[in-house]
């Protein structure tokens, strides 16, 4: 989708087709009000019909608007005149994205010069219409042979706007392209299926955002690599499997070297069958999406370098595969960490932290100003939160309330949750320093208790994704780009 910033009269527009909005009690804004002048009272004729429901985020569409080139109108009702909250300027813009696709138009435009939403930017209003249409018109296509899908003929949105919000809109439009771009890349890693997306793979792509880009840098440690620095977690994952493990880790330079990096460590399970710990099959072809928190990672390294922004990143992606083989990990091994600390393992399929712990090891020694792991690391995340919240953990309150407040501004909302002390007691073990499952209660919060005993020499929040990563079923099947959005906003807080 291209996306312009225009200065344009509706008096002699020629578009195909201008959205444009309407306040509660069919107050018209200045637009609409515009054009129905022009049109000799055509709008205030369809508004008294009661032609544009009352609900938000409705919409009417208007053919041969009198006197103008204009062919068609959709009015869109856009709540209060003072601005609608960013929760129901999300169903306007979805609601319209709709309305605008049911159309055999090849270019819209959509006044933005009329629309608020309370305490937010023009260009914030831009990033999130550009984020939700290019979400609304996503299609993983990759893997069609003959049954080809015909894609919408709506391929370009112009946002109107006076003068003065020009350069508001343009860098919305800039930061909202960005984002998208981000999002799509890991929407396509986490859709394509295990044999096609392997650790290989990722490293592979992680390599291609590089090539060209003198501000990002990949190193990728291989296995040899990993056993000479003693990851016998990450190890005692990926064993099982043909497919060799990576971990691949992209540097982003945008400030000067001395400046602290923000890391961002992904779980990049590739497949995950539970390993010997075998997962019951309706859960398997679910499993290609285990590398979410990857795929998420990486987007957020595109969105950032396509920016050039001024901040250091590095990306790091734990990617293995999970495997049942004579050589894979049993229940009951005892295994050491990066770290020193042992591991009883005493179920397979708790795979996600063993990669991120010697993940979490390993990045101490870029002297991080933050770090944040994101992983569908458990399904208890998906009993206590559902698909509306990611989970949230930090041994930093100030993080974590930076990490809330990014969700809040970016519509990907997380919710805190407790890492205490007593909780740490459900994954002792009697043979090792810890187990690596706590039991039946509090699945993920014993989850992040495991993954907070390898980050405590600096600042660390876990996000755990495992509900709000990917839709399993239904017409929006597939990997919804959470969080790449609340990964970047949190990034641009820290400029």
């Amino acid at each position: 989708m291209k996306y312009a910033a225009r200065i344009e009269s509706l008096a002699t527009s020629k578009a195909e087709c201008i959205a444009l909005p309407i306040y509660d009690s069919l107050d018209m804004s200045a637009s609409a009000a515009n054009l129905n002048r022009i049109s000799d009272g055509q709008i205030s004729r369809i508004l008294k019909n009661g032609d544009l429901r009352k609900e938000v985020g409705s919409t009417v569409l208007i053919h041969d608007v009198a006197n103008c080139d204009i062919q068609r109108i959709i009015l869109f009702n856009a709540g209060p005149k003072a601005g609608v909250t960013s929760k129901k300027f999300i169903v306007i813009i979805k609601k319209l994205i709709i309305a605008l696709q049911s159309l055999s138009i090849k270019s819209a435009s959509v006044s933005i010069r009329d629309f608020k939403c309370e305490g937010r930017s023009s260009e914030w209003l831009i990033e999130r219409t550009i984020e939700y249409f290019e979400s609304g018109t996503y299609e993983y296509l990759e893997m069609k042979g003959i049954s080809k899908v015909e894609r919408t003929l709506l391929n370009k949105i112009n946002f109107l706007c006076s003068r003065e919000l020009l350069n508001a809109v343009r860098a919305g439009i800039k930061r909202g392209k960005a984002l998208a771009g981000g999002m799509q890349l890991a929407k396509n890693l986490a859709n394509a299926p295990g044999n096609i997306c392997t650790p290989s793979y990722l490293a592979k792509k992680a390599r291609q955002l590089c090539r060209g880009k003198t501000n990002l840098s990949l190193s990728v440690l291989e296995e040899r690599d990993m056993k000479k620095l003693g990851m016998g977690a990450f190890l005692a994952v990926s064993q099982g499997s043909d497919e060799p493990g990576k971990l691949v880790i992209i540097n982003y330079q945008g400030a000067r070297k001395t400046k602290q990096p923000h890391v961002l460590v992904g779980k990049g399970i590739t497949f995950d069958t539970g390993g010997i710990s075998l997962k019951p099959p309706p859960s398997m072809p679910e499993m290609i999406y285990d590398m979410s928190g990857a795929a998420s990672v990486l987007g957020t390294l595109s969105c950032i370098a396509e920016q050039e922004l001024p901040i250091n990143v590095i990306g790091v992606l734990a990617a293995a595969e999970n495997m049942p083989s004579g050589k894979a990990t049993r229940p009951g091994d005892i295994i050491k960490t990066m770290s020193g600390q042992t591991v009883e393992i005493l179920n397979t399929d708790a795979e996600g932290r063993l990669v991120l712990c010697d993940a979490l090891t390993y990045i101490d020694k870029y002297k991080p100003a933050s770090v944040i792991d994101v992983a569908t690391l458990t399904g208890a995340i998906i009993t206590s939160l559902g698909s509306v919240a990611s989970g949230l953990f930090s041994n930093d309150d100030q993080l974590a309330e930076q990490i809330i407040s990014a969700g809040e501004v970016a519509c990907d909302r997380v919710w805190r949750l407790p890492i205490w002390e007593e909780y740490q007691t459900q994954i002792a073990s009697a043979f090792a320093d810890m187990a690596n499952i706590g039991g039946k209660e509090a699945g993920s919060i014993t989850a992040a208790c495991y993954l907070a005993r390898f980050a405590k020499a600096y600042r660390w929040a876990h996000l755990d994704i495992a509900g709000t990563a990917f839709q399993g079923s239904g017409p929006s099947k597939g990997c919804t780009g959470r969080p790449v959005a609340l990964l970047c906003q949190y990034l641009y807080d820290q400029l």
